[in-house]
């Protein structure tokens, strides 16, 4: 399960478009109300094409034709090129939030109306994306967290705070992620010692942060790049804890693996993909409809239950049980990344990350 649940983050596979366009009945293909939805690539793709799109249509009539979008920021600069010539790859896109930020920059996003999606008040404020001038440039898609995770057969007692991470009792047992853009560790290292991620608003507060980071050092075994790598180090008491996928540490608990993911008391990492559509799609309705039908409260249950994903909607809207909701999310305040500086401070923060934490 592994490979899949992870396959919509880092690993978002290539994959050939068209195919389920063929496969759509006579009369669909006959009208011109179809769609090109533009979704991570590999299981998290399957997932929505079975569980999703076929529901879409049948209520809709609006044939859907998925794309699996490919790794990291290309498919942002596919999506930029083919605008400039007056083409859409794919008209609504599940996009990163530095992705978002990039493409509103050279308004790449079309607005969306939000009176002709009456469900995004269904959704939690921040996955409203917004330009400057309050134009609505996306609606949030789906999210999930990064957590404290840790091996039971090691750690009896979960951890109850980011904290952990700097005890010396920890010395040479952490894997973190690698990247200063992907661990999202200065904003943990501002919301557990410095009381928020507005530490992180000046150069001076980022020092402060890389510094404070920088104690963690002798208590890092592991800077993954690779995923599976660290799973199957957490899974073996090899590397008793570290920061993994909320979801996907559930997935191995329940098939007996000796590990347990902990929401710590300072909120877990939560990341998210938004729903965009490309200035360059003659298919503005139908967008509409599209991201107006997955901002209800049924379809992002249903997410929860078959994708894994955590819901962008309040939480009071959801049927998910108690357990359900627990699976994929938390009712402690998260810690959301700073999108921001990784969009305007970028070649600065991966220097400053090289020289002082994974160098």
């Amino acid at each position: 399960m592994l490979k899949t649940t992870v396959s919509r983050r880092a690993v978002l596979g290539a994959g050939v478009a068209g195919a389920s366009l063929l496969a759509m009945p006579a009369i669909l293909r006959a009208q011109d109300k179809s769609l090109k939805v533009g979704v991570y690539g590999g299981y998290f793709k399957d997932s929505f094409d079975k569980n999703i799109f076929a529901d879409f249509t049948k209520e809709t009539g609006i044939a859907v034709e998925s794309v699996a979008e490919p790794t990291g920021e290309a498919w942002l600069v596919q999506l930029e090129q083919a605008a400039k010539a007056g083409q859409a790859p794919a008209d609504v896109s599940m996009m990163s939030q530095v992705a978002m930020l990039k493409g509103q920059s050279t308004e790449l996003w079309a607005p969306l109306d939000v009176a002709k999606i009456p469900n995004a008040s269904n959704l939690i404020d921040h996955f409203v994306n917004k330009y400057p001038d309050g134009r609505i440039a996306g609606i949030g898609a789906v999210a999930w967290y990064i957590t404290l995770v840790t091996n039971t057969d090691v750690y009896k007692e979960a951890p109850t705070s980011w904290n952990a991470l700097w005890d010396p009792a920890n010395a040479d047992k952490l894997g973190l992620l690698a990247l200063v853009s992907n661990s999202f560790l200065l904003e943990v290292t501002a919301k557990t010692h410095f009381g928020g991620t507005n530490a992180l608003d000046t150069e001076d507060g980022l020092l402060k942060a890389f510094e404070k980071l920088a104690e963690v050092k002798p208590n890092v075994r592991l800077w993954y790049r690779d995923e599976a790598q660290f799973e199957q180090s957490l899974k073996s008491g090899e590397i008793p804890m570290g920061q993994y996928y909320h979801d996907v540490t559930g997935i191995a608990a329940a098939d007996g693996q000796p590990v347990r993911s902990t929401f710590p008391k300072e909120g877990g990492i939560m990341d998210s993909g938004c729903w965009a559509l490309s200035r360059a799609s003659a298919k503005v309705e139908e967008a509409h409809t599209f991201i107006n039908y997955m901002s209800q409260p049924k379809i992002q249950a249903l997410l929860s239950r078959k994708v894994g994903t955590a819901p962008t909607v309040k939480r009071d809207l959801l049927d998910l049980t108690a357990e359900e909701f627990a699976a994929v999310s938390s009712d402690i305040e998260p810690i959301i990344p700073r999108y921001d500086l990784y969009q305007t401070k970028s070649d600065w923060l991966n220097q400053k990350w090289t020289e002082m934490i994974a160098g």
